[in-house]
C-alpha cells in the first residue's frame, strides 16, 4: 500500500512539472543582425567625411559633449576610418573631418609614410576593430616632400629614412615636373606611392582589399582653404592566386 502510494505521488510531481512546461512562456530567440547591413559602404563613410570637411571649411563644426561619449567608448572601440596621415600640426584628421572620439583610427608620420610598426597598426584595425575605409592623407607645402625634393643627405639616419621613403615618389615627380612645380608634383606621388608601399608591404591589407573587406582612398589637404580634395582609390586586378603589389593601381 505504501509502496502503491509513492508511485502515486511520484506520477502527480511528472504531470505537474509536464503541465507547467507546456504552459510556460517560451524563451524570446536572440534576433540575428546582419553586419552586412550594419556597416556603410565605403562610399556612404567617404560622403560622410566630405560632410564633416565641409562644416570644417565653413566653421560651422558640431559642437559636442564628451562625458557619456567617453564613458560608452571606455568598453571598446569600433572606429570604420583609418587615416594614414602627416604628423603636421596643421593637418589633425579629427578636425579636418568633424569627427569625434572613437571615429577615427589615425596613424601619423612626417610625410604620410607607414613603417612596420605604422603598417601593424592599420592591420590591427582592419583585423580586429573592423575598419574597411583607410584614407592615405598628403597635405600642401609638405616639409618632408620638399626636404625629399631638394637631393641633399640628412643630418641623421631617422631623418634619412623618412626621405628614403619618399625618394621613389620624387623620382617619378621629376619625369615630368620641374622646378617650382616639383615639390607639388612629389606630394601628389607620395600620397600614390604611400598607398601602395602599405599594400606592397602587408599581405593582410591587400588580402583585404581583394575581398572587398578595405577600401584604400588617396586625398590631399589643402592648407589654406581647409579643403580635403580626392585623387582616386586603389584596387588589385589580380588572379586570386597572385596579390602582388604591382597589380594594384588607382582608379579614379
Amino acid at each position: 500500500m505504501r509502496r502503491a502510494f509513492s508511485l502515486f505521488a511520484v506520477l502527480i510531481l511528472f504531470l505537474s512539472f509536464g503541465m507547467a512546461q507546456e504552459h510556460a512562456t517560451p524563451a524570446t530567440p536572440v534576433p540575428r543582425t546582419n553586419s552586412a547591413k550594419e556597416t556603410p559602404s565605403a562610399e556612404k563613410i567617404w560622403a560622410d567625411l566630405m560632410q564633416g570637411n565641409k562644416r570644417f571649411v565653413a566653421s560651422k563644426t558640431k559642437v559636442r559633449e564628451f562625458g557619456h561619449l567617453r564613458s560608452s567608448l571606455a568598453s571598446g572601440q569600433h572606429p570604420r576610418v583609418i587615416v594614414l596621415t602627416c604628423s603636421d600640426s596643421r593637418v589633425p584628421p579629427e578636425l579636418l573631418f568633424d569627427k569625434s572620439l572613437g571615429d577615427i583610427f589615425v596613424v601619423r608620420s612626417a610625410g604620410n609614410v607607414a613603417d612596420a610598426i605604422g603598417l601593424g597598426s592599420i592591420e590591427y584595425a582592419v583585423e580586429h576593430l573592423g575598419s574597411s575605409v583607410l584614407v592615405v592623407l598628403g597635405h600642401e607645402k609638405c616639409g618632408a616632400v620638399t626636404a625629399a625634393c631638394s637631393g641633399g643627405k640628412m643630418p641623421s639616419p631617422n631623418l634619412q629614412a623618412i626621405v628614403d621613403k619618399i625618394n621613389p615618389a620624387v623620382i617619378q615627380a621629376s619625369s615630368y615636373a620641374k622646378a617650382d612645380a616639383l615639390v607639388e608634383a612629389a606630394i601628389e606621388e607620395n600620397i600614390h606611392q604611400s598607398a601602395k608601399d602599405v599594400l606592397g608591404n602587408s599581405e593582410i591589407l591587400r588580402h583585404a582589399l581583394k575581398e572587398g573587406k578595405l577600401t584604400v582612398i588617396e586625398a590631399i589637404y589643402k592648407l589654406d582653404t581647409g579643403e580635403v580634395t580626392r585623387l582616386g582609390k586603389l584596387s588589385v586586378f589580380a588572379p586570386a592566386y597572385k596579390l602582388d603589389v604591382g597589380y594594384v593601381v588607382r582608379v579614379e
